[in-house]
Order: C-alpha cells, then sequence, then structure tokens
C-alpha cells in the first residue's frame, strides 16, 4: 500500500541560465551575457522544511522536550548518519592542517576534544549549498554549539564540487589488513559522473569512498552498475549498497550487493549480490544484515512495506516487522533490534498519529511489541529515514519543522558554486504547472489542491479563479501576446477537460476580470500554448476527428484558429496530428513557425506505462514532422528557450536518484517524469536537421519529481523582487509562499556554448 504524505505539496523551482551572445550594437566578436530562466515543478520534497532531530530510545521519550534538534537549523536538513569518534578524529586532523583559518577552527573542534567527549559529529544532506542536496559535516561542541561545514569546504571542488546530488554518507575503515592499516574513510552517494549507458533509463548513482586523512577519492561503484544507499558493517569492513536493476516512482528493484571496503588491503572489492529483491540494508553485527522489501499487492498501485533479517552465517531470511503495517528505512541498533519508519494506518484523513509516519524500535521474533519513539513528540509529523547515535541509547530521524522549531530556513544567498555548466539559480513558491509572462514580469500557477488559478506580480500572489465541487483547474500558460494579459488553463474532471481563458488575468478586481470556455464537447482538451501573435493556440485533445469510436483514447493535437472566439461563433479548430497514439504537452515556438510536443507514437501502444519522444511539426504544414530525441523512457513536457537555440524537457532518463519509498508521497504526484534536461537544436532555420539529437545536458540533479517546465527571459536573482509576498493585496491564510528555498547557486559558462562541449552521450 502506498504512504501518502504530505498531501499536494508540490514546489515550484526557478533555474536560471546564462549563454553568451554577441551584445546588440557591440562590434562584431564582443560577448555579453544575458540570462533567461525557467520555473517548473516538484513533488514529494515538502514546501515545509526538514531537519534532523533526535529522541531517546530506553526510555522511549513521553513529551516534546525529549527531542533534540541535530543541526543548526539553515536549509532542508535529512539523512543522517553519526560520525564514529576515530574517524571524526582523522577528519579534524585533515581541517588543522587546512590553511583556512575558519575551517581549522572549526567552532573549536579539535582531535584531543573529541577524546574528551567535547565533540561529536554528524555527516548529513542538506540544500544550504545554494538548493543542491549536498552532504555536510555538523560538529556540535559543548554548550551545543553546532558548526557546520560542507564536504566542498573540507575537501575541495574537485571531489565535491559541480551541480550533483550526494546522499547516504557512512564512515568505513579503521581496520588492519593485508599488513596494512586501512585508515577512515567516507562513503556515499553521488551523481556527479553522467551514466555510461546513457541511451537507456539508467540512474546516476553511484557509490564513492574519499580518505578522510587525505581526500584521496575512490569509485566504488564499478562501470555500468548504479547503487544506492551504502551501509557500513560495524568492523568497518564491509560495504552493503542497495545495486539497481529497475523501477522507480512508487518501488525500486534492487539487490543488496557486499563488497570489501579497501581493494589494496583486502585483495581486491570482492563484490557478490547477497540478497535478491531487497533494498536500504543496514548492518546489526557483521553477520546481520536488516533491509526492506516492497511485496506487489492486487492493487498495481500498490506495495506492501516490511523489514527482514539476513543472516550471513546461515544463510535465513526472517521478517521482523507484522504484516498489518507499512515498514521501511531500516536503521539496526544490533544484531536483533532495528529501528524503522512506520505507517499504521494508510488514510485520506490524516488526522489521526497512526495516519503518519513514526519511527518504532523491533526486536527480532517480537513484531507485536515495538518501541514507539515519536509518538510523544510530534504525533501527527511524519518521520522519515531513522538513524542510530550514541551507541542505540538515541536515534536520530528527518521530519518538517513546526512552528515550535524557530529556526533559520534560509541559506547564504551570497554562496555561489562553479560548476561547467549553465548560470542556475533555484528557488520555490508553493503550487504546480507555473506559467512564466514573456517579459518576466508575472507568474500564474495552480494551487496545491488544483482549485485556483493564481497570478504573482508586484502587487504580491493572489488567486484570480476558483473552482468548487468535483472541478479542478491545471495547466496554466500566458498568451505570448503579454498586452492580451489573459491566461489559457483547463478546467473540469480528469475524463472532461475544458480550455478556459482569463481575460485581464492580473487586474486586481473580479469584476475586471473575465473567464471564458474556449473548447465545447466532451473531450479531454488539456495543454494550450499560443502562438507569439496571440490569435491562436495549439492544444492536445482526444475528440475524435475521423469518427472512429476506438479512436477516441488516443490524443492529437489540434489548432484553435481564433483564440478569442474559441469554438464560439465563428471560431474553428484544425488538426494537427493524427494517429492511434498520445502527443502531449505542446509548445508553440517563439517565431511561430514551429510547434514542440510529446508523443507516444513510435512506441508500442498498448505499453499502460508509456514512452514519449520530442517532436517538432511545422505549424503550417501537418507534413513536415521530425523526431528530435527518443530514449527508452518518459521524455515529455517540451518547450523553447526564449532565442530557440535549445529545448527543455522533464524525462526519467536519469530515472530516481534515491529510494522512492524513503521519501513523502502524495496522491496528486501521478506521473511527474524525474530531472530537467536541455536539448541544443541543431538548426533554427531549417526543421529537418534537428532528426534524432543524441546530445543532451542534465540540469537538475534532486532525489525528488520535476515536471512542467517554463522558459522566459531572466526576471532578476530574486523573484521576490517583482512578486513581493508581503504585499498589502488581501490574500487568503492558504496563500502558497513565494520565498522559501531560493538559490540553488551559480554555474560558470553558457549554455550555447556548453551544449557543443558535452560528454558524448
Amino acid at each position: 500500500m502506498r504512504d501518502h504524505k504530505h498531501k499536494n505539496k508540490h514546489k515550484h523551482k526557478h533555474t536560471t541560465h546564462r549563454r553568451e551572445g554577441e551584445e546588440q550594437g557591440a562590434a562584431p566578436g564582443t560577448m555579453a551575457e544575458s540570462r533567461s530562466t525557467i520555473a517548473f515543478f516538484g513533488t514529494s520534497r515538502p514546501p515545509v522544511a526538514l531537519d534532523l532531530f533526535s529522541c531517546p530510545a530506553n526510555p522511549p521519550p513521553s513529551s516534546p522536550r525529549d527531542e533534540q534538534r541535530l543541526t543548526d537549523g539553515v536549509s532542508y536538513n535529512h539523512n543522517g548518519r553519526a560520525i564514529p569518534a576515530a574517524a571524526l578524529k582523522e577528519l579534524l586532523a585533515f581541517l588543522a592542517e587546512k590553511k583556512d583559518p575558519a575551517l581549522a577552527l572549526a567552532g573549536g573542534a579539535t582531535p584531543e576534544e573529541v577524546d574528551k567527549g567535547g565533540v561529536t559529529g554528524l555527516v548529513f544532506v542538506s540544500g544550504r549549498d545554494n538548493g543542491l542536496e549536498t552532504l555536510h559535516v555538523a560538529l556540535r561542541t559543548t554548550g551545543d554549539k553546532t558548526t557546520v561545514l560542507s564536504l566542498a569546504d573540507i575537501y575541495g571542488a574537485d571531489t565535491f564540487g559541480g551541480i550533483r546530488m550526494e546522499d547516504s554518507g557512512c564512515l568505513a575503515g579503521g581496520f588492519e589488513a593485508g599488513g596494512l592499516t586501512v585508515g577512515h574513510s567516507l562513503v556515499y552517494v553521488s551523481t556527479k559522473g553522467p551514466a555510461a549507458a546513457r541511451r537507456t533509463p539508467c540512474p546516476w548513482t553511484v557509490v564513492y569512498k574519499t580518505n578522510l586523512a587525505d581526500g584521496t577519492t575512490e569509485r566504488l561503484t564499478p562501470p555500468d552498475q548504479y547503487d544506492l544507499n551504502p551501509a557500513v558493517s560495524p568492523s568497518g569492513q564491509r560495504v552493503a549498497v542497495a545495486n539497481f536493476r529497475s523501477g522507480e516512482i512508487g518501488r525500486l528493484k534492487t539487490d543488496i550487493v557486499v563488497m570489501n571496503v579497501d581493494r589494496e588491503a583486502q585483495g581486491g572489492l570482492g563484490r557478490s549480490i547477497l540478497i535478491k529483491d531487497g533494498g536500504w540494508p543496514t548492518w546489526g553485527s557483521d553477520n546481520v544484515i536488516f533491509f526492506h522489501r516492497g511485496v506487489d499487492t492486487k492493487d498495481p498501485a500498490s506495495t506492501d512495506w516490511g523489514v527482514y533479517r539476513y543472516d550471513l552465517t546461515t544463510k535465513d531470511t526472517i521478517k521482523v516487522t507484522p504484516d498489518d503495517i507499512q515498514a521501511m528505512t531500516p536503521a539496526a541498533i544490533d544484531k536483533t533490534t532495528v529501528a524503522v519508519a512506520v505507517t499504521r494506518e494508510t488514510s485520506m484523513d490524516r488526522t489521526r498519529k497512526e495516519q503518519h509516519r513514526h519511527i518504532e524500535i523491533f526486536e527480532v521474533g517480537k513484531p507485536a511489541s515495538p518501541v514507539v519513539i515519536t509518538h510523544g513528540t510530534t504525533p501527527l509529523a511524519d518521520h522519515y529515514s531513522p538513524f542510530v547515535l550514541d551507541g542505540g541509547s538515541r536515534v536520530g530521524f528527518h521530519r518538517c519543522r513546526t512552528d515550535d522549531d524557530k529556526v533559520n530556513t534560509t541559506a547564504d544567498p551570497k554562496k555561489k558554486l562553479s560548476s561547467p555548466a549553465a548560470t542556475h539559480k533555484d528557488g520555490g513558491l508553493a503550487g504546480v504547472f507555473p506559467s512564466i509572462s514573456n517579459d518576466g514580469s508575472k507568474i500564474c500557477y495552480v494551487d496545491n489542491e488544483f482549485r485556483s488559478v493564481w497570478v504573482a506580480d508586484e502587487k504580491g500572489p493572489r488567486p484570480v479563479h476558483s473552482v468548487r465541487n468535483k472541478i479542478r483547474v491545471l495547466s496554466t500558460t500566458w498568451n505570448q501576446d503579454m498586452s492580451k494579459d489573459t491566461i489559457y488553463f483547463c478546467e473540469g474532471t480528469a475524463d472532461h477537460l475544458q480550455i478556459c481563458a482569463l481575460e485581464g488575468a492580473s487586474e486586481l478586481r473580479p469584476n475586471d476580470r473575465n473567464m471564458r470556455r474556449l473548447t465545447k464537447g466532451k473531450f479531454n482538451d488539456a495543454f494550450p500554448s499560443s502562438n507569439p501573435a496571440g490569435t491562436k493556440f495549439v492544444f492536445r485533445s482526444t475528440r475524435n476527428r475521423s469518427g472512429r469510436p476506438e479512436d477516441a483514447k488516443y490524443n492529437n493535437l489540434y489548432i484553435m484558429e481564433d483564440a478569442e472566439e474559441g469554438e464560439w461563433g465563428e471560431g474553428t479548430v484544425t488538426q494537427l496530428t493524427d494517429g492511434p497514439w498520445t502527443d502531449s504537452h505542446c509548445s508553440w515556438s517563439p517565431r511561430g513557425d514551429w510547434i514542440v510536443f510529446s508523443s507516444s507514437r513510435d512506441r508500442d501502444i498498448l505499453d499502460s506505462a508509456g514512452c514519449f519522444s520530442i517532436f517538432l511539426v511545422l505549424a503550417t504544414d501537418r507534413k513536415v514532422l521530425v523526431r528530435v530525441m527518443s530514449l527508452p523512457g518518459h521524455v515529455c513536457h517540451p518547450i523553447f528557450s526564449p532565442d530557440m537555440d535549445n529545448l527543455v524537457v522533464t524525462s526519467d532518463v536519469a530515472v530516481v536518484s534515491a529510494d522512492p519509498v524513503s521519501l513523502p508521497i502524495f496522491i496528486a504526484s501521478g506521473r511527474p517524469y524525474g530531472d530537467m534536461f536541455s536539448i541544443k537544436l541543431r538548426d533554427t532555420t531549417d526543421i529537418n536537421k534537428n532528426k534524432d539529437i543524441m546530445e543532451f545536458h542534465r540540469i537538475t540533479h534532486t532525489r525528488y519529481e520535476y515536471s512542467k517546465p517554463s522558459w522566459t527571459i531572466y526576471f532578476g536573482d530574486d523573484p521576490n523582487d517583482k512578486w513581493p509576498t508581503n504585499s498589502s493585496v488581501a490574500t487568503p491564510p492558504c496563500a502558497p509562499p513565494l520565498s522559501m528555498h531560493w538559490c540553488l547557486g551559480e554555474v560558470l559558462g553558457a549554455l550555447k556554448v556548453l551544449a557543443t562541449n558535452l560528454p558524448n552521450a
């Protein structure tokens, strides 16, 4: 069964791209900087920041006062692991040798203080690096003073730099083998290197090992293999990983693979499959591994999750958790005891603590008698990814912050990140289907309940159109002619959507706005996009123009010839594409002659999961059609850059970068599609020269799912410069926040230049 978390909590993201070109009016060859902005929405990432906390395990906490925050409270923080004292001493010794006094001091932490019990360490994932999900170290000294350093700060950007995602940091080493002393190292996941086989969907998740004493780094995952969730045995000698086979969204299909930590001292890595169909390994001893496993149910959209124990000596596997709960992401305390994230009841109501994800401790052989850790602290919150502290006397986890936590959730906006990609700044606001106006002055979007269309501009954010009962709204887009101040959107039910126009959309008074339905008939009409003149729009529809009832299940593209009249009066509709497949996600080019869209036409139409490729079609001649990109997976929601040099798409070609069951899951995230990628067009005048482009560039690296981009001119480093949230305009309490999670970092280089120098794909 699926565990529904943070229902309908989507966030817009904003990414700024810089490209180089000749400055208008400048001397030939003079290069000047120009920028543009991409907005898109993501799912599973809560709009309220995550942070790391811990509670006593025995006896369990009885009140919120028993809970302790483990970080300094800056940004999103999650997926923590304690740093053993011996490993922490090596890390601090390395810091002491650095010339940077700010790092060398590290809040007063020294190796000597570790021996005295005055310093503890935690490695965790944080978004403070301008939105990148990267590993950091928290050093807590006497008096509960916490200093947080990024691994890039400690070991340099050569290893811990660039656009990437890092995860699952754990500590290995500290043993002798083969006549050698093996020092401590950090074992972790990174997506910094592109997957070798990029023509098939596969993760970019690779496990690396970085020596704490000198920063040397080694890849542990073999070529053409992809690993998640590394865990180190208590002796520090072996690493267990979840090795990717297939799957995405709700359930990954992974095997647990075990290997040595040091190939030189241990005579090779000795990598081998230990457990089939298992994930999220954790060592109870050097001979015991706990793991979680998803089991299919009669409902194809549902999975039952449980935690199991495998004995390496006897080869026996037993289930530790009962069958009537959802149990996942285990953290072993010892060989018979394990902390688990548990949901006891699955319900849309979510008013009871049993309907939330909580941390419980299970003892092998006693599935009915767990120790419940978090019911007494934050009963109506979800708790994720437990880990063990202080030898098992405390259990850590991450959860969303509450109003009582009173912490700083903003990152340093001055901090920049260098990488060989386009300038990339990222921020967030709550909602879905964002569309930025061509002049960058305003944005429209749909609220998280799919009940209202919102506009945000210099007057502040506000709802401009709302629906009731079972009706929903989605897929907003501005008319490209900004003088019209018109938003197109879809309104209806899952089976029957109509395209509507909201004229005067940014007007403050309701009487100055006018909503009109433009399509008629009981069809599924969606994803409108206007031509530059704003006189027509293209859309996808299930309407059956051929008269064959069996074709009603397919979607093709149509052009509304009069964007103001629609199908009413003398308005007409022209069919642009035709066939027994799904054409969708259409977008009209800024120049007006091409339309880009996604289509399943070159896939098996009986494949219920669907596979989509990107096509270009001439707006005035349906016979001129070119496939731009085809991958075995979803490549969807294509849009043009303002200069038409590039396309941006959302795709699952990188599959996922974290185990989806560890993330907040909610109903509305049905098919978000993955990460954002850009495609450099070969020719912007001859459509046929853009056939089957093989090269692409990954823009985002995230554990969450991103979708439905909007690309427009650069509107500034901070949207609040244009869209203030402290506007005097009255807004209801549920107004989506516009200021959360703003910077993702600055990346040096130009998209236009980069596209010609990408690695072979």
